[in-house]
């Protein structure tokens, strides 16, 4: 008989709870904008203390607190991308002593491959 009394009731599926008759706690709205201009609004309430940065839900970068004028509560940047090998060569060397260095290097290879020899580095 118990298993009657429960068919079609759909156990664990959904919640028999309602929102009938709570009162949330005072809430504030508080934007903040990251570096790419984009604009995230989160919700707090009027008793937690607000952080001045957020990560964007957009591209994840810092955004600092908006006041209620619009104003960044700090400058926000977008990072610098690491430097590639390439680059940190170019500090050092024309592109015209990597050219030379390339063009020599070539010749070498193709000098020790028609000697028949491995391509081994010299040590």
């Amino acid at each position: 008989m118990a298993q009657q009394s429960m068919r079609g009731m759909r156990l664990g599926s959904e919640s028999f709870e309602s929102s009938k008759g709570v009162n949330l706690s005072p809430r504030n709205k508080y934007n903040y904008r990251c570096a790419k201009d984009h604009l995230t609004e989160i919700v707090f309430s009027d008793e937690a203390e607000v952080p001045n940065s957020w990560a964007c839900k957009a591209c994840s970068l810092e955004a600092a607190l908006l006041d209620a004028e619009g104003n960044q509560a700090f400058a926000t940047e977008i990072p610098k991308a690491p430097r590639t090998h390439f680059e940190m060569l170019l500090e050092r060397r024309s592109r015209e002593e990597l050219e030379e260095i390339l063009t020599e290097r070539l010749d070498e290879l193709k000098a020790r491959r028609k000697r028949g020899q491995a391509d081994a580095t010299n040590n």
